[in-house]
């Protein structure tokens, strides 16, 4: 292939993806017009009867399909992502980086491509908070995952390094920043669809079902590498392979979308909604989460650190860990990743049950201070080589996860009035994910690399849950809140700052 064929298809990708992305925002905008333009009476409300207005709170029906939604698009969007983070170890330093130096230094690039999609999810997440605290989470999660999609599909699409040069991770990256943007926007509106219909005693239990699609989407990814690793020789794996595997993602996302359509926005948001529209000001938006919810947004933060960096150390550290110190197998580290994946998924909805019976804080905090210890002791196991020994070390590290992840949805729904619910959760959530998720990987396989040992691993991980656990004991406890009561109080704020305002 000569040079200017090269070029010319590397045109050919960029061009195909930017197309992509302006006729998404052109729908984008059509949409939202749309949306604006609806009735109440045109808004097809659940049967939720707001405890506010009822002496006895009811579960609401249809609640089993409000979760079935926001799973759907959650697994595949976590698939994706997880995909990416798998593949960053196992092909790209290869395919996209080869002249790197040694193999850590070309998975250290390929994790650094990996971090471009943490620093487009705050973006994501300041976005598609403003626009879903505005017109909706359920529209808004349409087309986060319409987007995702199409990026995901097209990393498959991407020609090699050896093919078109330096072309090749450029076009890796700005893909990976529209995946990441658009998985910045899904959390909060798959969390807050089912935390804001959910009943107030079991918010915890019901909001717990989107973060077990985490697990489940890694789950499947996991399921998609180990059939190709398996099935496929090496050299056709780095080959065309590993595209196999995005391009599945058409056929998940069509499914996802259409699960969505049959559902819509809680009762309480059309009521904030409608209370927003009629204010002289804006009441939503990053800014105005900020001004009014500072507090909230950095116990957030703080809440999201050590689970965000042990989550990554577990599950993408430690594949290259096994692989480049252990010298273990990519097919067995995969199942034993399987295995783990599937047991953690199982135990989040329990533990959001439990964080309803004893209260989210001691909950939390049990989390935050056994994850602490995962590092000194799991990595060691690892070294054993010993399969059972291996699995067991990481399903560990996925118990001490689930014992934080599963309570985040209905804790930090709690903390932020409805008309900036989406704001504040996404702000709390996405922006931790900068210096926690996207930078573990690459501090733990730079700190491999200049000591040769996993001590200085695990003190990073201390630290990390030492951030948690403070924030942890600072934030109040909101166990059985109502929403609506979240919502007056917010009102009596805002009456109370406007009174002091006009005193002025």
């Amino acid at each position: 292939m000569n040079r200017r064929c090269v070029m010319s298809t590397a045109r050919q990708y960029f061009q195909w993806f930017i197309d992509g992305f302006v006729v998404a925002f052109i729908k984008l905008d059509a949409l939202f017009h749309a949306v604006s333009e609806l009735t109440p009476k045109e808004i097809e409300l659940s049967t939720q009867v707001p405890a506010s207005q009822s002496g006895t709170e009811k579960k609401p029906t249809g609640l089993k399909k409000v979760v079935a939604a926001s799973m759907a698009g959650t697994i595949v969007e976590w698939y994706e992502f997880f995909l990416y983070g798998s593949l960053a170890t196992l092909v790209f330093g290869q395919v996209f980086f080869p002249n790197a130096g040694s193999q850590l230094d070309g998975i250290l690039a390929a994790f650094l491509t990996y971090a471009v999609g943490f620093l487009a999810r705050p973006i994501g997440g300041i976005v598609f908070g403003h626009f879903g605290d505005k017109f909706g989470r359920k529209r808004l999660l349409q087309v986060a995952i319409v987007l995702v999609g199409v990026s995901s599909f097209l990393m498959g699409c991407l020609p090699t390094f050896d093919q078109v040069g330096y072309w090749a991770p450029a076009l890796l990256v700005f893909l990976r920043f529209a995946q990441g943007f658009a998985v910045g926007g899904e959390w909060g509106g798959a969390v807050l669809l089912v935390a804001e219909h959910s009943p107030n005693k079991s918010r915890g239990f019901w909001a717990s079902w989107p973060q077990a699609a985490v697990p489940g989407g890694n789950l499947l990814a996991t399921v998609v590498l180990l059939g190709l690793s398996a099935t496929l020789p090496e050299e056709a794996f780095l080959s065309w392979g590993w595209r196999v595997a995005f391009w599945l993602s058409a056929v998940i996302v069509i499914v996802g979308y259409y699960i969505r359509t049959k559902v819509q926005d809680a009762p309480i948001f059309e009521e904030s909604r409608l209370k927003a529209e009629a204010a002289p000001t804006p009441g939503y938006g990053a800014i105005e989460v900020f001004r009014r919810y500072p507090r909230g947004v950095f116990t957030a933060m703080g809440l999201r650190f050590a689970e965000n960096v042990l989550y990554y150390l577990v599950v993408t550290f430690s594949i290259t860990y096994l692989v480049v110190v252990v010298k273990m197998d990519t097919a067995k580290i995969l199942l034993l990743m399987l295995i783990a994946h599937a047991i953690e998924f199982c135990l989040i909805p329990l533990v959001g049950k439990l964080s309803d019976a004893v209260g989210r804080k001691p909950v939390y905090l049990t989390g935050a201070v056994l994850g602490s210890t995962w590092g000194f002791f799991a990595f060691p196991m690892m070294e054993t080589a010993d399969e059972l020994i291996i699995m067991i070390a990481v399903t560990i590290g996925l118990v001490f996860h689930a014992l934080m992840y599963a309570g985040q949805p209905s804790i930090m729904s709690e903390m932020f009035p409805t008309r900036m619910r989406y704001s504040g959760v996404s702000l709390g959530y996405q922006v931790t994910s900068i210096v926690a998720g996207s930078l573990a990987p690459i501090i733990a396989t730079a700190l491999l690399r200049g000591t040769g040992s996993s001590v200085p691993i695990a003190v990073y991980l201390l630290v990390a849950c030492a951030v948690t656990v403070v924030a942890v004991v600072s934030m109040k406890e909101t166990k059985g809140i109502s929403l609506h009561d979240v919502d007056a109080a917010d009102l009596e704020k805002t009456a109370a700052l406007r009174e002091r305002t006009d005193a002025r």
